[in-house]
């Protein structure tokens, strides 16, 4: 919406060091074919260890597809977006690609070294993370400068957003659930299981594999959620949800320590106003035991003696603080397994399908309230708790969602040209 410390040139000394390294030991490099191409696009390779590398890098940040299937894509994509930068005379430095490090690295609240050194420990060298940034960069100035100046945005493009957010029509879906747990099962053999289960075009068949396989509530009733306006779903969530034609299954998401599933079973638009959301509160409870009999049952107890967040604070009297976490936060800001679970919750209602820990720690999740998008909703709060004055918070507002409309205009030109290229483009696959 998805660590680059070294430039081409250093990706290539690397490159040649394992070369150089595979010529002084015969065979290894050579027996195992790393740097056979796997795709040519326009004449230039992408090899296997790429490949390889980009799917490891695709897999540890939980990317919203399969990964080796995304990974592939992506590197044709970055064979095109590079050419098209050289066409257009576009480069990126070492001090941006640095930047662009620590600017990914910051969303998971680490520092650019941090991520570099836990990616490395997952197989993913510092080059091939580069490569990803460098790539992202390169698009974004190539978009840049050659649609920029068509992507205007108007006091009517302002009112007409408006209007979409409070009043418009809005599209509703109804969607089947499956959410299967690594532990103790492995992750390679769900993943696998995952694999299978989305290719699925059956409505009755997806439900038989949620009754036998997934973790939810809604596992009894064949993983059936009611229906839902598309604006409740996650952002990662909602496109790989419109996406879809009904009976179809998303790719394998991979969540924290699970992977989840869905499938669309209808959709249809609606003249009732859904409006959107820019903050949700909730609350989270931990409780030892992960998903043991006596963890679930202690969570089915406390979600009978609690009504609203507040008593949540009752429950965790005389523990830790650690044990009770309660905030405010943007959609975006939260990670998708909660995301998904707070998605199927009213204010006072409770969840208990997500874990932490490795699986050794149950999460209750009590949602305690959304702040509408638009004009008339609440505020989003401070860190200090008190809401922005109003004047400048609604220039704020407007700005936003300025640059929404601008960034999605953008991003429709960029997606066109994309697919420009890609039509045009000799691609050979081995």
């Amino acid at each position: 919406m998805n660590s680059l410390t070294t430039s081409a040139t250093s990706a290539f000394r690397g490159l040649s060091l394992a070369l150089a390294l595979s010529l002084a030991v015969p065979g290894i490099a050579h027996a195992q074919g790393l740097f056979d191409p796997v795709v040519k696009v326009n004449g230039t390779a992408v090899t296997r260890y790429e490949l390889d590398q980009r799917t490891k890098l695709l897999r540890l940040l939980r990317a919203p597809a399969d990964p080796a299937r995304l990974a592939r894509q992506q590197l044709i994509e970055d064979r095109l977006k590079a050419e098209a930068a050289d066409a257009q005379g576009i480069t990126v430095d070492e001090e941006q690609i640095r930047a662009g490090m620590e600017n990914f690295a910051a969303q998971g609240k680490l520092k650019a070294d941090q991520m570099i050194a836990l990616l490395e420990r997952g197989g993913v060298s510092e080059e091939t993370f580069a490569a990803f940034i460098r790539s992202g960069l390169i698009w974004r100035e190539v978009t840049q400068t050659r649609f920029g100046a068509q992507v205007k945005v108007s006091e009517a493009d302002l009112a007409r957003a408006r209007a979409a957010i409070t009043d418009g029509t809005g599209v509703r879906v109804l969607l089947s659930e499956i959410i299967i747990p690594f532990q103790g099962r492995g992750e390679q053999q769900v993943m696998a299981k995952a694999r299978e289960i989305a290719d699925l075009t059956s409505t009755s068949a997806f439900s038989a594999q949620a009754r036998q396989f997934s973790a939810t509530p809604t596992r009894d009733a064949g993983g059936h959620l009611p229906w839902q306006p598309v604006t409740k779903l996650p952002p990662v969530l909602r496109p790989l949800v419109l996406g879809l034609a009904p009976g179809e299954v998303t790719d394998p998401l991979p969540l924290d320590g699970a992977v989840a599933l869905f499938q669309l079973r209808d959709i249809e638009e609606t003249d009732v106003a859904q409006p959107s959301y820019s903050a949700i509160e909730y609350a989270a409870y931990y409780i030892p035991g992960g998903r043991t009999q006596a963890a679930l049952s202690r969570a089915a107890q406390i979600d009978a003696q609690t009504d609203t967040c507040d008593d949540l604070y009752g429950i965790a009297y005389g523990q830790p603080p650690s044990v009770l976490e309660r905030g405010t936060k943007a959609p975006g800001e939260i990670p998708n397994d909660i995301a998904i679970s707070l998605s199927r919750l009213d204010p006072g209602e409770v969840s208990y399908d997500v874990t932490r820990a490795n699986g050794q720690t149950l999460v209750l999740l009590m949602m305690c309230g959304r702040s509408e998008t638009g004009a008339d909703a609440p505020l989003v709060a401070t860190e200090g708790g008190e809401s922005a004055d109003g004047e400048p918070a609604a220039q704020d507002d407007t700005a936003q969602l300025s640059q929404q409309i601008a960034a999605r205009r953008l991003e429709s030109f960029a997606n066109g040209y994309l697919e420009r290229l890609k039509s045009e483009a000799r691609i050979i696959e081995y």
